[in-house]
């Protein structure tokens, strides 16, 4: 019987022939953490008796969660983070640098057929560029970074084709919403979903990256795309290291197969509070909201920010309607800033902020009143997620969110997109 991708990549890792539903002891290429975390894995890894980690250049820490922080309490965890990368030699992103999940794919630290562990469920984003990443608790973190190797039960597989191609106004997030309401919140917990079929030809790598994104939201332990040239072209342009493109066997074995014609998707949203109540934005229309947030892991990338800037660019914000805009790094922000985008979005009355996390962990910005709602390009919606219990979040598109920021209510992007 043949392998799927994730059956491949634990085989070579464990040194092992893994199957579904095994146990396997595998060695981790890569892992990551960041100011979230409570408590830090670092201080999980001391108290433990640590001496040293598996292979320091290999463990990233990164600042984005709460950043700039806003309290005396997560300063403190900030300056630790930064002590504790001087001390053991860690490559540490500090303020400023952008989302965790961003760094690691723009800065060639995900890369194909790998194993990577990170502090954070969203981890699965780097799935996109075929490999095994997965979340991980703190403790589970700790024992890694210590011993370079952590046990995983090898995930059985939905396998997921794409084909055609999405209409105009449709995107990645409007297709990865509709596949969570399909499946539903625990449609695929602990198993790998696997992307395939010619539709991936006709989404770019930023687009693709927010589809892995949110295989936790159906409770994957992992999103994993085949390789294509457009992956490796991506891949080529960030590193000079080889790495080995993964692909499943013709025989592999999957528990379940989804065919998703793209042509036929349409702008969903989804409603408070979970993300699974996924709707066509038809039932959703004319909809009131006060505040829009585009940014975060999901949908802070260049391509997010030029759509947003192009429904903008001839268009003002609602009267009294907040429209937070931050890119996912620093290194979007300069090109955002290079190609206009910025002064676009200025100039129509949002608001940009340092690249990071922003409002979507509800830490310490944009934070909703009671009775508000907000539409944001995140990845939850889960009530009190953006930091108020008694608010309600609507998850889109950029598109969706820019077009609702114009008119104060949801809107259907393809209204500003006929041309």
């Amino acid at each position: 019987m043949g392998k799927t991708i994730s059956e491949k990549i634990l085989s070579n890792k464990s040194g092992t022939d893994a199957k579904a539903g095994q146990i396997v002891l595998a060695k981790i290429d890569r892992a990551m953490s960041h100011d979230g975390n409570r408590p830090i894995p670092l201080d999980i890894w001391k108290d433990l008796g640590g001496k040293k980690i598996f292979d320091p250049k290999n463990y990233i820490l990164i600042i984005d969660h709460s950043a700039p922080s806003p309290v005396e309490s997560i300063s403190n965890v900030h300056k630790k983070m930064r002590q504790y990368a001087k001390q053991l030699n860690l490559k540490l992103f500090d303020v400023g640098e952008g989302v965790c999940h961003q760094i690691m794919v723009e800065k060639g630290l995900a890369l194909p057929g790998e194993l990577i562990i990170g502090s954070d469920s969203h981890t699965c984003t780097y799935g996109a560029l075929n490999l095994f990443a997965t979340g991980m608790g703190s403790t589970d973190i700790a024992m890694a970074i210590a011993e370079g190797k952590q046990w995983f039960r090898v995930p059985e597989t939905i396998r997921i084709i794409l084909n055609g191609e999405l209409p105009k106004g449709v995107f990645s997030k409007d297709l990865i919403l509709y596949l969570v309401g399909k499946l539903g919140a625990d449609g695929a917990n602990y198993m790998a979903l696997e992307f395939s079929g010619e539709g991936l030809k006709s989404i770019d790598m930023e687009e693709r990256f927010t589809i892995t994104n949110m295989a936790v939201e159906m409770g994957a332990k992992v999103g994993i795309m085949e390789p294509d040239e457009i992956m490796i072209k991506w891949v080529k342009e960030r590193t000079k290291k080889i790495f080995e493109l993964i692909y499943p066997d013709p025989d592999a074995k999957y528990l379940e197969t989804v065919i998703v014609d793209l042509s036929k998707l349409s702008p969903y949203i989804s409603s408070p509070h979970q993300v699974e109540n996924a709707l066509p934005i038809e039932e959703v229309l004319g909809t009131h909201i006060d505040q829009g947030f585009i940014g975060s892991c999901t949908n802070g990338r260049l391509a997010d920010l030029r759509i947003a800037a192009k429904i903008l660019s001839e268009n003002n914000v609602y009267p009294n309607f907040r429209l937070i805009i931050i890119p996912a790094s620093k290194e979007i922000l300069l090109n955002a800033e290079k190609e206009g985008l910025i002064k676009t979005f200025l100039n129509a009355g949002a608001l940009i902020s340092v690249p990071g996390c922003g409002p979507c962990a509800g830490n310490h910005m944009g934070i909703p009143a009671d009775g508000e709602r907000v539409i944001s390009t995140s990845n939850r919606n889960f009530k009190g997620r953006m930091g108020n219990r008694n608010a309600e979040v609507f998850l889109a598109s950029p598109a969706t969110v820019a077009a609702t920021a114009i008119k104060g209510k949801i809107t259907d992007p393809r209204e500003f997109l006929k041309d």
